[in-house]
């Protein structure tokens, strides 16, 4: 082998060498896989008086950080319930309020508790989230419409006015705020799934996440 060959020789494999160290360090690192939260988080994600969609003792819990002022968490509202309908005796939901979009937020969650202790609790959710836009625009929003659009769904207003300045409504608020803190959740709509969280936020992945939870507890 001459000089000339083994220099090309050399500069081959080192250019060889050099793509083949690029392509390890810029590869797409795998998909993450769900992992339960920690235990001291765990104990944050569910609590006693926490409003339940679905057959309480269901054994795949599902829960939901969500703000009924959040467009996003509008939008995956029907998901959620296709998931229930789905697997009506294995699947709950446990939603957590998450008050991110100020005032609104926050009387919108306690018309919600209202509506749990009167047992309307779903039809004024369904409302408050049907009718959104006309209540909760970020741009112009109109609090004052609250009250309005649960009462046609079945809300007693007048008792709702007493009941959303009570101390238990008002805890329930504070403790969620706190929990949403310790758990560090940046946005809404959150999910864990039996305490994981979703490897990455999409409907696909929450379904995926699901189903795998529902087959595991089927086979034990």
């Amino acid at each position: 082998m001459n000089r000339k060959t083994l220099l090309l020789a050399i500069l081959t494999l080192v250019l060889a060498v050099f793509v083949a160290g690029v392509w390890f360090v810029s590869r797409p690192d795998p998909t993450p896989v769900a992992t339960a939260a920690p235990l001291e988080q765990q104990d944050r994600l569910v609590r006693s008086y926490s409003p339940i969609l679905g057959r309480e003792d269901a054994p795949v819990t599902i829960v939901e950080f969500f703000d009924p002022a959040c467009e996003a968490c509008r939008a995956f509202h029907p998901i959620v319930k296709q998931i229930l309908t789905q697997y009506p005796d294995d699947v709950r939901v446990v939603m957590r309020y998450t008050p991110f979009h100020g005032e609104g937020s926050e009387l919108a969650i306690k018309v919600l508790e209202a509506a749990r202790l009167q047992d309307v609790f779903v039809p004024v959710l369904e409302a408050l989230l049907e009718n959104q836009p006309a209540w909760a625009s970020h741009g112009a929003p109109a609090a004052e419409r609250i009250m309005e659009i649960a009462g046609a769904a079945g809300l007693d207003t007048e008792a709702a006015a007493n009941q959303i300045m009570s101390p238990s409504i008002v805890g329930v608020l504070n403790q969620d705020r706190a929990d949403v803190e310790a758990v560090g959740i940046q946005g809404t709509p959150t999910f864990f799934v039996n305490g994981k969280p979703l490897p990455e936020f999409s409907a696909e992945q929450l379904l995926s996440l699901v189903q795998a939870e529902v087959e595991a507890a089927a086979t034990n």
